[in-house]
């Protein structure tokens, strides 16, 4: 009898050794799934409210199973509890809250106990398989990885990985890419959930990263790091454009990328069925960057406007189609690239705009200064735009245009003057007869056309203007759904910025108490260290300090090196 036992022992443990190694899973796990499943036979068998405990040695095999009570002053539960002093017959130690344990005597597992415990151990068993295959791959996301095409359902490729299984989505496959069961497939981990139905796997042939990852397996110098690949902008099966840079000067990283004859560009041109690769130069300067993205179209002009994150670029007449490319592929490709939205103009347009401008700004000198058109047009050829500026200029700067004189250009600022005069006080007059009150009529930083442009926003008083934010004042961006939203602002026909903004607000909160002057603009203090002496590291700079401190840094005007 007892060698009977002994080897029910032993198979239990080769049974549980058997599962591990071909489910590839830790066989304490298996064993832990083998204790459970004898649990649940048991209470199927003395009753689904007794705390039932079963124990195998992981070295012996041998199995103990016992009735588990805690130790208590006042049973609720006869199945799972017992009296302190009817413990203390059985333990003399036993204490409140401890657990008394009962040893069962072996069982005999009926038909339904032991398909009841079989099914408790494939479950765990595929929950332990699922948690190793989630740990698995949960960090190799972004890495490329091969598998075979298990199926194909609805467009979504199935791709068995060995170790489970992942799926291409149909807007994850390069287009008119076409597989088949059998086929060898090579992609990218996209994403790796958890779900109840188990690990999702989800691979991609579409995404930039992909191709970023097969540069990096053909080009040795971007797998040490020594080229870095920034940014990839892709068109799938069709056209690509990545930006490179080299942090060696002798190495060109456009060439190391390409291979001698193309090889290594070619082997990731194969993968990708075809796709043409346009390799470009990185450039920390935005124009720089956006010049060499949209070759092979010539450039001739770049405007950048930072705050909308916006470029104009233009070029010659007869590379417009160039620059834009076939159903403009081109060009959307080089805004991925840069990340700045892209307007594209020729010489021609920009002439018909500039002209166009000219005459605007003719028109208005000509009737706000009472002058003819020549008198006018010297102004804007000069580059006078506004009448704050034919104002308040240096005397001597229109003095010194050709043509005028000092009366001339007395004159000119004087009617200048006047005509301002007029307006602010049409302005003024618009804001008090919308019922605006003196404490924002007299409050500085805020001109007469601004307080006009408050009061037709219902912003009457020094209270309003303090609950406003700063992008309501100076307009912004918002992002939703990856797309870039312009918010308007009331005073951003102004060009106030987001700072003059906000240290508007600021001090109109700290006139009515809001705020204190230290909470609005604290102050940052600076500790100048004599050459030699070791500087003492900051602690704890709030973010706005940090903030001011760095913005003087870089208002602060370079010092020229001396040759050495």
């Amino acid at each position: 009898m007892a060698t009977a036992v002994a080897a029910n022992n032993m198979e239990r443990l080769q049974m549980a050794e058997a599962v591990a190694r071909e489910k590839m899973i830790d066989r304490a796990v298996v064993i832990e799934a083998m204790e459970e499943a004898y649990q649940k036979a048991a209470r199927s068998k003395y009753g689904a409210e007794y705390d039932i405990r079963a124990n195998i040695d992981p070295k012996s095999g041998e199995l103990t199973m016992a009735r588990v009570r805690e130790v208590v002053e006042e049973i609720e539960n006869f199945s799972t509890e017992i009296l302190l002093e009817d413990a203390q017959t059985k333990n003399p130690e036993a204490t409140l809250g401890a657990f008394i344990s009962d040893p069962l005597p072996p069982m005999e597992f009926g038909r339904v106990a032991a398909q009841t415990a079989k099914q408790v151990i494939v479950q765990k068993v595929r929950e332990a398989e699922r948690d190793q295959q989630f740990e698995e791959y949960k960090d190799r996301v972004g890495e490329i990885i091969n598998g075979t095409v298990k199926r194909v359902e609805y467009g979504n490729v199935v791709v068995d990985l060995g170790r489970g299984e992942a799926v291409v989505r149909r807007d994850q496959q390069i287009p008119r890419e076409m597989f088949r069961q059998g086929d060898r497939i090579r992609a990218l981990v996209l994403d790796v959930r958890r779900e109840a139905r188990g690990p999702q796997i989800f691979l991609s042939r579409a995404a930039p990263p992909f191709m970023a990852a097969l540069f990096m397996q053909e080009v040795p110098e971007i797998y040490d790091g020594i080229i870095e690949i920034k940014t990839v902008a892709r068109d799938p099966g069709s056209r690509a454009k990545i930006g490179v840079i080299s942090s060696d000067p002798s190495i060109d990283p456009v060439g190391a990328c390409v291979g001698m004859r193309g090889s290594r560009v070619q082997a990731v041109v194969g993968e990708l069925q075809g796709e043409k690769i346009d390799i470009i130069p990185w450039s920390d300067d935005a124009a720089t960057f956006l010049v060499n993205a949209l070759q092979p179209a010539e450039v001739s002009k770049v405007v950048l406007d930072e705050d909308a994150e916006r470029i104009e670029v233009v070029v010659p007449d007869d590379q417009l189609s160039l620059a834009i490319g076939r159903r403009g592929q081109n060009v959307r490709l080089a805004s991925q690239l840069t990340g700045w939205d892209i307007d594209i103009m020729t010489e021609t347009d920009e002439s018909e705009r500039r002209q166009k401008e000219f005459e605007v700004q003719t028109a208005m000198f000509i009737e706000a200064l009472d002058v003819d058109e020549m008198i006018a047009s010297l102004l804007v050829s000069e580059g006078f735009s506004t009448l704050e500026e034919v104002a308040y200029v240096d005397f001597e700067e229109i003095a010194s245009i050709d043509g005028f004189d000092e009366d001339t250009a007395s004159e000119l600022q004087a009617r200048a003057h006047e005509h301002l005069e007029a307006i602010n006080t049409a302005h003024m007059k618009t804001a008090t007869d919308a019922g605006m009150k003196d404490d924002l009529i007299n409050f500085d930083g805020l001109s007469p056309p601004m307080l006009a442009a408050l009061a037709g926003e219902g912003i009457l008083s020094l209270q309003d203007f303090a609950e406003l934010a700063d992008w309501e004042l100076s307009g912004g961006y918002t992002v939703s759904d990856g797309q870039r939203i312009k918010d308007d602002g009331i005073l951003e026909e102004f060009d106030m910025s987001e700072l003059e903004a906000r240290n508007l607000i600021l001090t109109a909160r700290v006139a009515l108490g809001i705020m204190t002057e230290d909470e609005a603009f604290p102050e940052v203090e600076e500790e100048f260290v004599e050459e030699g002496e070791e500087h003492e590291e900051l602690e704890d700079i709030p973010a706005s300090e940090a903030d001011a401190v760095f913005a003087s840094f870089a208002d602060a005007p370079a010092e020229e090196e001396e040759p050495t």
